[in-house]
């Protein structure tokens, strides 16, 4: 009861605002995740009772971080949404998908979000490999995609937190932070960014990082960046909140 009373995590890696990311990485979709809120909504309060309850879901913090796998995924990688949409449409189109997943939180009961944007995709060493040219360079054309939808779910959570009486929608760059790290990595103490730890480190993520993978793992990840092809190490990752943190506080 006590997880309950402090704070849980709903997410599923390989989701996205579109459902169809959900589907094509075959994990829980966010509107599923709303499902598991609303068991533990009830879970709670025959825990705590009614009052207690609902006093821990209006002080709670909903930390969300999506967009990623729609963007890259969805619409890169696969094509399945690019044959239909371009880049603006397809933008417009994830931002009424989130609009749409925060208003449900917000009947729910939740007042306090905090919104990550969408991480630099093009500078991955997955997408350097599959859409960069040559060199590997970052993907601009990826990129460029997330930044407009960056700056058109910022606008959003502007003018939710005016429709949604009692709410605070707090904006987190998760973008340029990260961005900086790939881009600078002697700076914060790292000396590979263009490929990650495990096997050849240009396309294996997950599961594919195993003892089968060719190439062979790094032999010291504290100096990568990326631990695989799309997801960072963990210095890295306390690297980059580090420097989210302050934000909270602006």
């Amino acid at each position: 009861m006590k997880d309950l009373e402090t704070g849980l995590c709903f997410a599923s890696g390989g989701s996205g605002y579109d459902p169809l990311s959900s589907k094509i990485n075959q994990v829980i979709p966010l509107s599923d995740q709303i499902k598991l809120f609303k068991d533990y909504k009830r879970k709670l309060k025959r825990g705590v009772g009614e009052r207690r309850a609902k006093n821990i879901i209006d002080n709670s913090v909903f930390l969300i971080s999506s967009g990623n796998n729609d963007i890259l995924f969805s619409y890169f990688s696969t094509n399945l949404r690019r044959f239909h949409y371009d880049v603006p449409s397809y933008t417009d189109l994830l931002v009424n998908f989130a609009s749409q997943f925060f208003r449900e939180l917000y009947d729910l009961g939740a007042r306090k979000f905090v919104v990550l944007n969408t991480s630099p995709l093009g500078c991955l060493p997955f997408s350097r490999t599959i859409g960069g040219d040559i060199v590997r360079d970052c993907a601009n054309e990826y990129n460029e995609a997330v930044k407009m939808f960056n700056h058109k779910l910022s606008s959003h959570l502007t003018l939710l937190t005016q429709q949604l009486p009692h709410s605070t929608m707090v904006y987190i760059d998760f973008y340029n932070p990260f961005l900086d790290i790939i881009l600078q990595p002697i700076t914060y103490g790292f000396e590979v960014s263009k490929k990650g730890c495990c096997g050849t480190g240009l396309l294996e993520t997950a599961i594919l990082c195993n003892k089968f993978s060719p190439g062979k793992t790094c032999a010291d990840s504290s100096q990568y960046v990326f631990w695989d092809s799309l997801h960072p190490t963990e210095l890295a990752s306390k690297a980059i909140v580090s420097k989210l943190i302050p934000q909270l506080y602006h």
